[in-house]
């Protein structure tokens, strides 16, 4: 079962990562993680299938509750530049594959996996859900808790 007080998250959209950084980071007094680039990030959608985005992101150092800034490829799932803005809430999750599938068995519809949940080998260490009412949650392995740890660590450092 999911435990909403493990919300450590809000994900958002932005055109441009390094003018929300800086844009956010002054008005907010947030401290950012070093930006990360990933060419090649892999994301499953129900209406694109397996893609690799080109994603770029960090996140705010300070917690508990941090912001995830998404800069991702147009047209992509992560697009800020049609939609920018709020986007989504991260939950760590024990079990990102059991609570992906309680809760699409209780109406929730799977829009986004790190990998093809059709090919057999899971969703991956993180999901998108949404049920009918439209909130995104962004279900991530709470095995990668320490990599993100340090990450936020080295900023405050």
């Amino acid at each position: 079962m999911i435990d909403y007080s493990d919300l450590f998250h809000l994900g958002v959209r932005v055109p441009d990562l390094d003018a929300a950084m800086a844009e956010l980071g002054d008005s907010l007094g947030v401290t950012w993680s070093e930006a990360r680039d990933n060419p090649a990030q892999t994301l499953w959608t129900p209406t694109e299938g397996l893609q690799e985005i080109h994603l770029r992101y960090t996140y705010s150092a300070d917690g508990p509750q941090h912001i995830e800034l998404l800069q991702g490829t147009p047209g992509s799932f992560w697009d800020g530049t049609v939609h920018p803005g709020a986007h989504h809430q991260g939950v760590w999750a024990d079990d990102v594959t059991g609570e992906t599938d309680r809760l699409i068995e209780m109406g929730w519809t799977l829009v986004g996996a790190q990998h093809d949940p059709q090919a057999g080998n899971g969703y991956g260490m993180f999901t998108y859900l949404q049920p009918p009412g439209g909130l995104i949650i962004e279900l991530v392995d709470r095995a990668v808790l320490p990599y993100f740890e340090q990450w936020w660590g080295a900023a405050l450092a």
